[in-house]
């Protein structure tokens, strides 16, 4: 089975492929016409960018006549998990708490949003450490400042 690499993702590639995911499935037209409203992109541009989502295996593609459907072959949510599971495996674990803490403060998130989070939190509170160990330097104690 070929790996799907979401890390690897560039934020022009995330616009295209949040099209397909919000709209199920598209049509390089499609995709095109939604792209060109937000972006001066031109129509090789979008198409190369589509191409590269393929090679990565994050898009499909099916023949409909002499047009060509995408489909997303990951679920938006799991790609959104790879993706900052990815990046918070290379931060250092004395750093990750602040580091969620700016991306809540910085987020517009829903009442139901924060309940969760705040549901979370509190199973979270009952085991958790009182200090988490600086990974920067393998074997190292480290006190990453």
């Amino acid at each position: 089975m070929t790996e799907i690499q979401t890390e690897k993702m560039t934020s022009a590639e995330w616009e295209l492929m949040r099209i397909v995911w919000t709209l199920g499935h598209a049509g390089s037209r499609e995709v095109i016409e939604i792209i060109q409203r937000k972006r001066e992109w031109s129509e090789s541009t979008i198409k190369t960018l589509l191409g590269r989502l393929v090679k990565k295996n994050l898009l499909a593609t099916t023949k409909e006549g002499r047009n060509f459907v995408y489909h997303a072959t990951i679920p938006e949510q799991t790609a959104m998990n790879d993706t900052v599971n990815d990046l918070f495996a290379s931060l250092c674990n004395m750093k990750k708490g602040i580091t969620i803490i700016e991306l809540i403060k910085n987020s517009t998130l829903t009442k139901t949003d924060i309940e969760s989070m705040q549901k979370v939190l509190e199973k979270k509170l009952s085991d958790a450490p009182d200090k988490v160990e600086c990974d920067c330097v393998p074997g190292a104690a480290m006190n990453c400042k």
